[in-house]
């Protein structure tokens, strides 16, 4: 485990291949989302640019995109709750409803003063998630805004940070992994209290005098294949085979070996039967 100390503001920030037909292009918040709940909590501001979500003691909010999607590059900036954020988890995924929904999560649980988040990312395929990674990060999330993205195409799952990867799942289902390729997504996103898990395993509770905790968005891009009326609008995007290369997966290494602090795939007291299939494939 990399220790909070031990975070350097370093990194080598990786172009990615920009997409240059964009599908659904996004600048202005009162277009793309729709705000779902929080009682006034949630609210977009500076003309669209920027939105806000806010929690207290009575209540969180949340907000979703107006458009689904089948496979895309999905980008925003936020700027996490700071300072005392023990027991806040700010969501953002995509997702796909019902019983055997398709997700891809960042999930930032909030922690104490001086102490690092912790970005949890998941993906679910046919209602089976279990696959969780987390990482510390090496910057401040709360003090400026980072981009983070989640790139989602035929192959696989790329999540990245300001343009390095961290984490890859792939299409894997020649070998039996489900993958979630069928089901159109929204984006959703949330700041909402989790204290009885979200810090230390609920041993650190949020402290309400510190409310309201809130947190912020801006730049949310969607580079995605538009579902309406149940069918996918989508040009020749670049992202739709992207890979990554030599260099990005030497950064992904790295920041796996110095950041993550948690991989399903070397957890085996948590599957004794045997790790999930996909851990034991290049």
């Amino acid at each position: 485990m990399t220790s909070c100390s031990t975070i350097q503001p370093i990194i080598l920030l990786i172009s990615l291949i920009v997409s240059t037909s964009v599908i659904a292009a996004s600048t202005n918040f009162y277009n793309d989302v729709d705000i779902t709940w929080g009682d006034g909590r949630a609210k977009i501001l500076t003309n669209g640019d920027l939105l806000t979500l806010t929690l207290d003691k009575t209540s969180g909010s949340g907000f979703q995109s107006k458009n689904e999607f089948l496979f895309g590059k999905i980008e925003m900036q936020l700027k996490l709750v700071p300072g005392n954020s023990a027991g806040t988890v700010t969501a953002y995924y995509l997702s796909s409803q019902g019983p055997t929904h398709d997700e891809i999560d960042f999930e930032f649980l909030g922690n104490l003063s001086g102490d690092p988040y912790i970005l949890h990312t998941n993906v679910f395929s046919q209602g089976k998630g279990n696959r969780e990674q987390q990482f510390y990060l090496w910057f401040d999330p709360t003090a400026d805004f980072h981009t983070y993205t989640i790139l989602w195409n035929p192959q696989h799952i790329i999540f990245s940070v300001d343009g390095t990867p961290i984490r890859e799942f792939k299409n894997l289902e020649s070998n039996g992994v489900p993958y979630p390729k069928s089901q159109p997504m929204r984006i959703y996103s949330s700041l909402w209290n989790a204290d009885d898990w979200a810090t230390r395993g609920g041993l650190i509770k949020t402290d309400w005098t510190q409310a309201p905790f809130t947190a912020s968005y801006r730049n949310f891009n969607a580079d995605a294949c538009v579902v309406t009326d149940g069918k996918s609008g989508c040009g020749s995007n670049a992202w739709l085979s992207e890979e990554l290369d030599s260099t990005s997966q030497e950064r992904m290494k790295w920041v796996q070996k110095n950041y993550m602090i948690y991989n399903y795939c070397t957890d085996t007291q948590r599957f004794p039967q045997g790790l999930p299939p996909e851990c034991n494939l290049a």
